[in-house]
């Protein structure tokens, strides 16, 4: 449209001038020469409607996450914690157990804690992606059923083992392996205590402005770089800053 209006403007103003010869009558004159500007500006006001319409929207903008430079307050008391309860390093995780990319941080988070045997510890936070990862949310409510069994973590890693295979006759099959009582391990699977566990923490991970996963708080700072190198920065940061008082 945008092409066709400025020679439709130029081919208008082109034959009003062309038709246009010096009359004897001066009002005759000042009557053509105000009509040719109420034409033009009304031709120009077309352009800036097809100009202003052709214009691409605006791109729009993506959450932004949790903040980098704030503390955040994440609670774990409830949580099952991997490492020395006391550990003065906290790492809370909040992960999906359909994601890939939770799977590759498992072993850095493994590596941390090696680092950090006395200090620090691990806390996993349930945030299933249900939009994109159908069978997440049964996967976070069987760790928890698990959990209930004292097998949490074993649970844990059968879950991040068999990402591809979490289906609910497969979960039933991983309780078996675990040597649990399947029918208990059922029963708390679809307990309202079990789905309030996860829906809590999909609370607290909003609430930190969690948009994916896995993302990663070390005492409350955001993990910004998701490698070895990474945690030994920011823990070390945090122990020298709590050092000097």
């Amino acid at each position: 449209m945008r092409n066709v209006a400025r020679p439709l403007l130029v081919f208008v103003a082109a034959a009003l001038f062309a038709a246009c010869t010096p009359p004897d009558n001066s009002e005759e004159l000042a009557a053509i020469s105000q009509q040719q500007k109420q034409i033009l500006a009304k031709l120009s006001a077309m352009e800036k409607k097809l100009d202003a319409a052709k214009a691409p929207a605006p791109p729009r903008q993506r959450p932004s996450g949790p903040d980098p430079d704030k503390k955040y307050d994440l609670p774990v008391a409830h949580s099952v914690i991997k490492g020395p309860a006391d550990g003065s390093i906290t790492i809370v995780e909040f992960s999906d157990y359909q994601c890939p990319f939770c799977a590759r941080a498992e072993p850095i988070i493994m590596q941390a804690l090696e680092a950090y045997p006395t200090q620090a510890r691990f806390v996993y936070k349930h945030f299933p992606l249900e939009s994109i990862h159908p069978h997440a949310m049964g996967a976070s409510q069987a760790a928890i059923a698990a959990g209930k069994q004292g097998k949490f973590w074993e649970m844990h890693e059968k879950l991040f083992a068999n990402q591809r295979a979490l289906q609910p006759e497969k979960l039933d099959s991983y309780a078996t392996e675990l040597g649990l009582d399947v029918e208990k391990f059922k029963a708390d699977m679809g307990s309202d205590e079990t789905k309030k566990a996860v829906r809590d923490d999909m609370r607290l991970a909003r609430s930190a402005g969690v948009r994916g996963t896995p993302t990663i708080f070390v005492n409350g700072r955001l993990l910004r770089n998701r490698s070895i190198d990474g945690f030994k920065e920011l823990i070390d940061k945090l122990m020298k800053e709590k050092a000097q008082g």
